[in-house]
């Protein structure tokens, strides 16, 4: 009796694993056509495109993102890239969500209402009325709108950018800068963070960024201490130089400029910071006007020591490029010379660096090279036999390079035959063949 007793407990205890099982089975069966094609999950917010295949709005945006023109399922060129909301669908997913709701699917929210062209035109409009009107506070809700919509999705990012939101950023952050940058410092803080993903812009957003006003504003804010709107600032003005160099002038004659962008390279911790400072004093110095007023001032603040340390820390392309183009630039002048030359490191990681970071440089590490050895008495060239550059400028001349860069190596291998008897260390078989190749 206590057997067949026994027998039934385990066969009702079989019984509910195999009905847990089936269950936990069904949770995961979700029919076919309520998953998206791209990521075969559950649909959110399904959306139709020209083609008549539904996906869920943020992988098709992705796929259409990523460069792609084609529908995923059909393969068909995509004469249109409007997503049309699949209500039908939506509908069916919440009410299959609800009767599954004892295995733990929760019912999806109904999706807002997508962002349109017509709401950016509509909230550009907005904003610049409260910009004539001086209205701090209504401007400010505005703004605080405009980070919802771009914290919601990219296509929204994208949507803000190609609808002149950046324009009327731009005219705004001007406008209240004419009036105070002290009284209206909170305003002219949000635009600056939300003008950091606006680029590029147009030459009239850059024309308002530009001026005198604009510019002391984003000066005064370098010269703060928040970090991440000093981020902000010295990247808007990265990309203003970029495209435009004509406010150099402008921007040096700003008391305070020069001090809080070396400041900024001097700051750990902050490789994007640091970056984008180095590439505007570089985007400074390469403009020749501007190179003779404001060198010999950079060179007081030790913007070379600090390039030079950038160059040994530095695992960022751009950033050793940066770093090394300022140092170039400085090499025009005497006194950046004689500055470099003081460096013990300088020749060590010229010659470091060639071949190792990109062809940009690569380029300026030649062209300071050549720089330097022109204007002392060999001391250079022989500091870079010791430490291999000729071998390396031997192998730059076999692969792709610059015609100027290419004249410069070869001028230096000529100079560095002559003085091929300083060298205890000399490899007589490079020299037969540079002597073969000459």
């Amino acid at each position: 009796m206590t057997f067949f007793w026994k027998r039934q407990r385990a066969s009702r205890l079989a019984g509910k694993k195999l009905l847990s099982k089936q269950n936990s089975q069904l949770e995961l069966t979700i029919p076919t056509h309520f998953r998206c094609p791209i990521s075969l999950d559950l649909m959110k917010d399904p959306v139709t495109l020209s083609t008549g295949i539904t996906y869920d709005r943020q992988s098709i945006e992705k796929w259409i993102q990523d460069g792609n023109q084609t529908c995923p399922v059909t393969n068909q060129i995509l004469t249109s890239f409007d997503q049309i909301p699949n209500h039908m669908i939506r509908r069916m997913i919440q009410d299959w969500c609800v009767e599954n709701r004892a295995h733990g699917i929760e019912r999806i929210p109904t999706p807002r209402t997508p962002l349109t062209s017509f709401d950016i035109v509509e909230i550009c409009s907005k904003m610049m009325g409260a910009a004539s009107k001086g209205d701090e506070k209504k401007f400010l809700d505005l703004v605080g709108k405009v980070h919802v919509w771009a914290n919601e999705s990219e296509h929204n990012k994208n949507l803000i950018k190609d609808n002149g939101l950046g324009y009327v950023l731009a005219a705004s952050f001007e406008s209240f800068s004419s009036l105070s940058y002290e009284k209206h410092e909170d305003l002219l803080k949000e635009i600056m963070f939300l003008l950091t993903w606006m680029f590029p812009l147009g030459i009239e957003g850059r024309s308002m960024l530009g001026s005198t006003e604009s510019l002391r504003c984003m000066t005064w804010f370098l010269s703060g201490d928040d970090l991440l709107l000093k981020k902000s600032c010295v990247l808007t003005l990265k990309e203003l130089l970029s495209t435009d160099k004509t406010h150099v002038q402008t921007l040096i004659n700003i008391d305070g400029l020069l001090e809080a962008l070396i400041k900024l390279i001097t700051t750990p911790d902050c490789p994007s910071a640091k970056k984008s400072s180095f590439a505007v004093i570089y985007y400074i110095l390469s403009t020749p006007v501007a190179r003779s007023k404001v060198s010999s001032r950079f060179i007081e603040l030790g913007v070379v020591e600090s390039s030079l340390e950038a160059l040994v820390e530095a695992d960022n392309k751009g950033l050793s490029e940066m770093a090394l183009g300022v140092l170039d630039c400085l090499s025009d002048s005497k006194e950046g010379r004689e500055r470099v030359q003081k460096h013990a490191l300088s020749v060590p990681l010229l010659v470091k660096k060639i071949l190792r970071v990109s062809s940009l440089a690569t380029d300026f590490c030649v062209s300071m090279l050549w720089k330097l050895s022109n204007n002392d008495d060999g001391d250079t060239l022989v500091e870079a036999l010791h430490i291999g550059a000729f071998q390396k400028l031997l192998l730059m001349l076999q692969v792709n390079c610059g015609e100027e860069t290419k004249v410069k190596a070869t001028e230096m291998l000529k100079l560095m035959n002559q003085y091929k008897n300083k060298l205890d260390c000399f490899d007589s078989a490079n020299y037969k063949y540079l002597r073969k190749s000459y």
